[in-house]
């Protein structure tokens, strides 16, 4: 069975309390943020009754009774909300211990409650033991509802912001300001911290209340804000991201020459300059990879001559490990092989002179141990010849 495609609205009354002979005009403006988000509740929970309704009936399909079911929440929801302030304030005079007081809240939990008033002993079985095929038709005929304009946004809305003035029995979330005449509301319209509005930036379409423009501001994915890394562009919020790791000038990179040992972290737009700073340094480690053997005392100096054989600016026109080897590799063949000292010879002299002179004291000490016992046994022998005559 296909869906009416007219839809029928049922507009809900807020219970008027007002005084005879009070003010006359009053303000209806409510947060357009809250509203909109309870105006979602309902298909869901509109399909969700008309599916385990009609669970196990062979006769009924959700579409079939779509029609009598909306009535029946909306009728239902306006009286839940209408008897909210005197259930829960009125008569016990403070909400119950962990009841949720705020309007989405309360209004989702009404319409929970009548959706499970209408499942039927299958659907109650079903929806235990096949708790994820039930859950697929209720998507599927809450999509049905959309594709066919069954219950329009516009029309939930409407029902929506009567909820919300019905539970919003503390002003937070509605202006209930009144005037006594339509000058003073008209000017107090323009000013109301809950008047409508439209989000500026191209893209969004966005509807909030004047009270949460900074908060909608300070989020917006559209906003065209500058870079975050400080470069001169400015972009969208939700592209900066891809922006600062891509494109950016200011994005932070590896040295050209980080393969080589230069561990500097720079901006991507000041690589030319950071390469022209530090060509002495790029330059010993680019030797350091060619005379392996060599001391940096031998590389220092080795720099400093390929330094006064560059032409001008020759070494620093150079953005890269290749490029600057290349080179290097130009002006040695022009001056000659490295004369080194390496740090292995200089330490395999030294460990020679200390190991001989170790020897020498060692030889030393032997023949002064030698003399000692000779001198020693001598004496005794001596002493023994005399004892004896």
């Amino acid at each position: 069975m296909d869906l009416p495609a007219n839809d029928v609205e049922f507009v809900t009354e807020k219970i008027d309390d007002e005084k005879e002979g009070g003010p006359a005009f009053k303000c209806d403006l409510a947060d357009t943020e809250i509203v909109h988000k309870i105006a979602q509740e309902f298909l869901p929970g509109l399909a969700t009754a008309c599916v385990d309704n009609t669970t196990g009936d062979i006769f009924r399909s959700p579409a079939s009774v779509a029609v009598d079911m909306r009535k029946e929440l909306v009728d239902y929801l306006n009286q839940r909300s209408e008897t909210f302030v005197a259930e829960s304030v009125i008569l016990e005079g403070v909400l119950e211990s962990g009841a949720p007081d705020h309007p989405y809240d309360l209004i989702s939990d009404f319409v929970d409650e009548f959706a499970s008033s209408k499942r039927n002993l299958f659907s109650r079985v079903s929806g235990w033991l096949l708790s994820e095929k039930r859950e697929d038709k209720i998507d599927d005929f809450v999509q049905e509802m959309e594709i066919n304009g069954f219950w329009l946004l516009d029309g939930r809305e409407v029902i929506a912001e009567t909820l919300l003035k019905n539970v919003d029995f503390k002003n937070a979330f509605h202006c209930n300001m009144k005037f006594n005449s339509a000058e003073e509301l008209a000017q107090h319209v323009s000013l109301c911290s809950f008047r409508p509005m439209a989000c500026e930036n191209e893209g969004c379409n966005a509807r909030f209340c004047a009270s949460h423009l900074e908060k909608h501001d300070l989020a917006c994915p559209f906003k065209i804000i500058p870079c975050e890394q400080k470069c001169s562009d400015n972009i969208r919020r939700r592209e900066m991201d891809r922006h600062c790791i891509t494109v950016c000038k200011m994005k932070l990179v590896n040295c050209p020459f980080y393969a080589v040992g230069c561990q500097s972290t720079i901006p991507h737009c000041m690589t030319e300059q950071h390469c022209s700073d530090t060509i002495h340094l790029h330059l010993l480690h680019i030797l350091q990879g060619i005379h392996k053997e060599a001391s940096e005392e031998d590389l220092k100096r080795r720099v400093e001559q390929l330094e006064k054989a560059a032409s001008s600016n020759q070494l620093a026109e150079a953005r890269n490990v290749r490029s600057l080897t290349s080179k290097v590799k130009d002006l040695e063949a022009r001056l000659g092989p490295l004369e080194v000292h390496t740090k292995n010879k200089e330490d395999s002299e030294e460990n020679t002179e200390i190991s001989n002179l170790a020897n020498a004291l060692d030889e030393a000490h032997i023949k002064n141990r030698d003399s000692q016992e000779t001198m020693e046994t001598t004496n005794l022998a001596n002493g023994t010849s005399k004892a004896e005559s």
